[in-house]
């Protein structure tokens, strides 16, 4: 299973005068990853630091993380150890520092990137996922009653119907379920499936 965020939330951690202002937001693609990073950098132009991590989309999705400078390793990756710890996808997590004066050092600065991420985390509301496909039914009138009989079997939502020279149906299934229920349309004589995408929702 997979879970998000569904609005933006904040963390802070302090140690030996720097501070450490953490930021959960919720994204959906690159473009709107790059725009928050523009926003938080101009309203935090006087840190040192604007270190981040983002995992978009289904496993393995599009994952990424910037250490901004800070030694390697020290930065990003304990940030997206705790979107991974979570479970979480479509989200964006960036870290910004408030240098103190006082070195941490590489343990130091890998604990308290760590534990910014993890209290605005703990400040998210998280949901699951709940992915979905749709796909596109096509057959003669002689097996509808048949597809309904399967589409009522599998949970599925009919989006729309389109009763012309042959019955096309669009529905949207459960991602876990997806396989099933192609394989059970396949052995139905005269029925074609086709994919069109998926959807996602929040729970």
């Amino acid at each position: 299973m997979e879970y998000t965020i569904i609005e933006p939330s904040e963390g802070i951690y302090k140690e030996k005068g720097s501070k450490f202002l953490a930021f959960a937001l919720p994204v959906s693609d690159v473009e709107q990853v790059n725009e928050i990073l523009g926003r938080l950098k101009k309203e935090h132009h006087a840190a040192k630091h604007q270190c981040y991590a983002y995992h978009i989309g289904n496993d393995p999705g599009l994952v990424r993380a910037n250490d901004d400078g800070e030694p390697t390793s020290t930065a990003g990756k304990p940030i997206l150890g705790q979107i991974t710890s979570f479970g979480l996808t479509n989200i964006l997590i960036v870290v910004v520092r408030y240098f103190g004066g006082t070195l941490l050092g590489k343990g130091g600065l890998i604990r308290a990137y760590k534990t910014a991420s993890a209290d605005a985390l703990n400040h998210a509301r998280i949901v699951q996922v709940i992915s979905k496909e749709i796909y596109q039914v096509t057959s003669d009138y002689k097996n509808i009653s048949e597809i309904l009989k399967i589409i009522g079997e599998f949970d599925s939502e009919i989006i729309s119907s389109d009763y012309g020279e042959n019955a096309v149906l669009k529905i949207k299934t459960l991602t876990s379920r997806s396989k099933e229920i192609v394989q059970k349309f396949k052995r139905v004589d005269g029925v074609r499936i086709e994919p069109l995408g998926k959807a996602e929702k929040n729970a």
